[in-house]
């Protein structure tokens, strides 16, 4: 990303601009504008504000809520389950008492919770991610977008989001999602 001789806030305000790029490229399909007004800049940040002020009530309980993410994503998806070697021969009526699912469950909202805080700055976060998952794992982007939408069906239903915070970290992850799907892309790796 060309850095225009700013300075580091600078730089990160060109991070999340071309973020925003990337989020209204994957909601309309092409990006319509060359730049994205302050009205879209300012609602994409509201995105990221509503879901932090809820994010501490995953924070507090990282295990119980990545079980409930990954058992759930296992259910509804079973063919995700194949993409965990050490979760592959694990029946589904004893996942829920599986502290490795769970551990693993807290690794992933971690880095989701990571990946909010950094407001769309998130290229340093993403790019070490982007690499591990599309060479070493084989994970297609797709996958993202079923662990996201799992996601959101967890929080509303534990009561974290209402509609409006849902449609919100949908948004956020859009963003997500299609910065990894870009990573790919420069990796080579289309899946």
């Amino acid at each position: 990303m060309p850095t225009f001789g700013l300075g580091k806030s600078g730089q990160e305000e060109l991070g999340r601009i071309y973020s925003l790029l990337y989020y209204f490229a994957g909601v309309m399909g092409t990006v319509q504008k060359a730049d994205c007004s302050g009205e879209e800049t300012r609602q994409i940040m509201a995105d990221f504000d509503a879901v932090l002020k809820n994010w501490g009530k995953v924070e507090n309980d990282y295990n119980t809520f990545g079980r409930l993410v990954l058992v759930r994503l296992f259910t509804e998806h079973p063919e995700t389950q194949s993409f965990f070697p050490k979760f592959a021969n694990i029946p589904r009526d004893q996942m829920a008492d599986n502290t490795a699912i769970s551990d693993h469950g807290a690794t992933v909202l971690k880095k989701v919770g990571e990946l909010l805080k950094a407001k769309g700055s998130h290229a340093a976060i993403l790019k070490p991610l982007s690499e591990t998952h599309a060479l070493k794992h084989k994970i297609s982007i797709d996958n993202f977008k079923l662990i996201t939408e799992i996601l959101v069906k967890i929080l509303a239903e534990k009561g974290v989001l209402d509609s409006a915070g849902q449609q919100c970290l949908r948004n956020i992850m859009g963003i997500v999602v299609n910065d990894l799907a870009a990573n790919y892309k420069q990796l080579g790796v289309s899946l």
